[in-house]
């Protein structure tokens, strides 16, 4: 199975900082520029990118990813269409990690061996499905283990310690998604006070690495996140930007 995500936030941690992990919907507001925005930021300083595909019921996204989707579908954007971007990306970029962010649904249309040889085949290092629970993720985990790719699973703020155990049991060489609010993707101007804490338990109880991820937007939130977790998460910020802006120069975090 490959390191590259493990060996991401080894290099963040020997630099004294935070992963980076930037979330993209592709294909969004045109395949072209996505791809673009997705070199910028792997270019940029990113270490970690989820490509996001699109999907025509995305309960998890707020409204600014939500958008996103919609455009990405109305241009015909498809999961096959992701995986080629991702294996273009990944021939740019070896060292990357690369997350496939998706709903189990179109990766269950394509047929679960399928989409596991054709995540590998792109170079995809781990799969995040969102709407997939623990007690259901065996028929996803049982194809892509034998093509080398992980599982990013995601934590609620309020999922009991003993069920991040069970999350975290049997994955190598990727990471936890803690969510850092209840409820939709979207920036935030503050963060819960109690994060932090829930951020060190979830720390104390795994042995992989913790990436906190929906709302943080700035540099403050993203550098206060990391002082209690291994990574941080933006998403719905680069989205709004490359949306309204059309192109994603190298992020800076304000």
């Amino acid at each position: 199975m490959s390191t590259r995500i493990t060996d991401c936030f080894e290099k963040a941690e020997k630099e004294g900082r935070g992963a980076f992990v930037a979330y993209l919907t592709m294909g969004a507001p045109s395949p072209e520029a996505s791809e673009r925005a997705a070199d910028a930021l792997l270019a940029g300083g990113a270490d970690i990118l989820e490509l996001g595909v699109p999907f025509s019921d995305p309960f998890a996204d707020g409204a600014t990813i939500r958008s996103a989707a919609y455009k990405a579908l109305e241009q015909g954007i498809t999961l096959e269409g992701v995986l080629a971007m991702a294996s273009r990306l990944r021939a740019r970029h070896p060292a990357a990690g690369l997350v496939l962010f998706t709903y189990f649904n179109p990766a269950f249309s394509m047929g679960l061996e399928a989409f596991a040889s054709a995540a590998a085949e792109a170079g995809i290092d781990a799969v995040l499905a969102v709407d997939l629970p623990l007690e259901e993720r065996e028929e996803l985990l049982a194809h892509l283990r034998p093509h080398g790719v992980g599982y990013v699973p995601l934590i609620a703020p309020n999922t009991p310690l003993e069920r991040v155990v069970a999350s975290a049991e049997g994955l190598d060489n990727t990471f936890l998604y803690a969510i850092t609010v209840k409820g939709i993707t979207g920036a935030r101007k503050e963060l819960p006070k109690e994060l932090s804490a829930r951020l060190d338990a979830l720390r104390a109880a795994v042995k992989l690495p913790v990436a906190a991820g929906f709302g943080i937007s700035t540099k403050a939130q993203a550098e206060e996140v990391s002082r209690h977790a291994d990574g941080f998460v933006v998403g719905s910020a680069l989205v709004k930007r490359l949306m309204e802006e059309g192109e994603l120069a190298p992020p800076s975090l304000s």
